[in-house]
């Protein structure tokens, strides 16, 4: 009973108080008023504290001396174990930054670790708060739920991202505003939080990427690339390919977003991806193969022309998706039916037999035809550039020159195996009934050889590897991006294990809730 009293004499002493505030003129005069309304949340019962929740964002802005000492004290009453308290305060908190948005960060950390309450009532007044400072302040509130993503407690963080993507991003037409200004912030804090992410939290980042207008249809080459470096700095860039089904994972992504805008990207990028979708190829799934051969298909028909056009071709270009294509087909190839009209029967519905897809096959076969004559003129040309720089080599006179030598004709038997290459995937091609190269006989030119045996000593024939001039050492890798002669850089390669982390993520992270189990990280 006395505890009863107390609390209503506290009680009736702050509706005192609120009367006198309210009446004030100059409300900064009652400074121990204030102070007052603050002390009630130590000393006070449950009701004084419910109305020292609302007393103190009331008159907040009045007593800028007090700002910190009343905020800790709101922050001290989120929590409290009477689920009344904590409420009333959670409702308070944005009050707080209507005359102060130096706070809207700071408060908004706050209420986003408080995302992990159980109670249905305490969890809807954080949703409430949050969209209320987000429609007070979209950028500081932004930043303020993006740093928990970067740094709060695990089970904090994925509450944060869950509200980011079920509340935030559906309002993006509403929330960021003014859109180009906002939507680079919001890019730049995801670009920040992608340092440490799961698969399916980069796939739900970069679809939402994709749908703003600054990366949209239209966008310029450079948001472009910011994508596709966005995609490379999930990687570990020593990370040796994973078989594994991370690369599903990136694949698909790969084939969903990134080879539809292939021609936006930089010449160095596009061979970077081409490189390792071919390296990348032997280890997929059927699933994967399917999806991914009409985007294989469709780039082959741009670059391998139905007709000589006089244009350069670029043949690096051509052995990669041929590679990738054989690969892709070997796993499904009745899905080759309808892309290229070939006649591959497998017993499934999915063979389509009694559709007529004979233009195709006519379309496919004829840029074949042409690629292999361009292939055969272009070997023609590095046979004979060959000869000249093995008869410079006789008549170099210093080490530069001998230097300058080997390394073009390093080049050159880079070209002869790229022609080779592409001659040994189109020949089976031009059959009704295909045989698919599923094997890892064929060396990609730029890859380092593998020592073959030799055959003469074993009595045997030479290898296809090495008919393929696999026994020839290859051009030692370059660095720079975009380098051509021995580029070796590789985008899905070094993704995957950084996309394969699924839900296995670093431990220890941020500041906790102590207390009910909720260490303040707010101070």
């Amino acid at each position: 009973m006395a505890s009863d009293s107390g609390d209503s004499s506290d009680v009736d002493r702050l509706y005192d108080i609120d009367s006198r505030l309210s009446q004030a003129k100059d409300k900064s005069e009652h400074v121990s008023d204030y102070e007052a309304i603050i002390a009630a949340v130590k000393s006070g019962g449950t009701k004084a504290k419910q109305l020292a929740a609302q007393l103190i964002p009331k008159f907040f802005k009045f007593f800028p001396g007090l700002a910190s000492k009343a905020a800790s004290a709101l922050f001290d009453l989120v929590e409290e174990d009477e689920l009344g308290i904590r409420v009333q305060a959670i409702r308070g908190l944005p009050l707080l930054c209507k005359d102060t948005p130096e706070y809207v960060d700071k408060i908004v950390q706050v209420i986003g670790q408080l995302l992990i309450a159980e109670e249905n009532v305490e969890r809807d007044a954080v949703y409430k708060a949050l969209m209320s400072l987000l429609r007070q302040d979209a950028k500081a509130s932004l930043t303020g739920l993006f740093s928990q993503v970067e740094v709060g407690e695990e089970n904090v963080r994925d509450k944060v991202i869950c509200f980011v993507k079920d509340k935030v991003f559906p309002l993006k037409a509403e929330l960021l505003r003014p859109q180009e200004q906002m939507e680079r912030h919001i890019t730049d804090l995801i670009k920040k939080s992608l340092q440490d992410v799961t698969g399916a939290e980069f796939k739900m980042f970069m679809d939402f990427l994709k749908s703003l207008s600054i990366f949209g249809q239209g966008a310029p080459r450079e948001r472009v690339q910011e994508l596709t470096e966005m995609i490379e700095g999930q990687a570990d860039l020593d990370a040796q390919f994973n078989r594994g089904a991370s690369s599903s994972k990136f694949l698909n992504y790969i084939n969903k977003h990134i080879l539809p805008v292939f021609d936006k990207l930089p010449e160095g990028r596009k061979l970077d991806l081409l490189k390792s979708l071919a390296d990348a190829s032997p280890y997929t799934t059927p699933q994967d193969s399917r999806q991914l051969l009409p985007s294989v298909v469709q780039l082959l028909r741009k670059y391998m022309p139905g007709r000589k056009t006089g244009e350069e071709m670029n043949f690096t270009y051509v052995e990669c998706l041929l590679y990738a294509f054989h690969h892709f087909a070997h796993k499904t190839p009745n899905s080759t039916n309808s892309l290229c009209g070939y006649k591959i029967v497998t017993g499934q519905p999915s063979d389509r037999l009694g559709e007529d897809f004979s233009s195709n096959y006519k379309d496919f076969t004829e840029r074949l035809t042409n690629i292999e004559d361009l292939v055969k003129a272009a070997l023609k040309k590095l046979t004979q550039s060959m000869a000249e720089h093995n008869k410079a080599m006789g008549s170099a006179k210093t080490e530069e020159a001998m230097a300058s030598i080997k390394v073009k004709k390093q080049n050159t038997l880079t070209g002869q195996r790229t022609c080779n290459n592409i001659l040994a995937m189109t020949q089976p091609l031009h059959s009704k009934s295909p045989s698919f190269i599923g094997d890892t006989k064929i060396t990609l030119s730029w890859k380092e050889p593998v020592k073959a045996s030799n055959p003469a000593a074993q009595g045997g024939k030479r290898s296809a590897a090495a008919l393929n001039g696999s026994s020839m050492k290859s051009m030692p890798t370059k660095k720079g991006r975009g380098e051509v002669a021995g580029f070796q850089s590789q985008l899905v390669n070094r993704a995957l294990e950084g996309l394969s982390r699924g839900g296995g993520r670093r431990g220890g992270r941020g500041r906790g809730w102590g207390g009910r189990g909720r260490g303040r990280g707010y101070r």
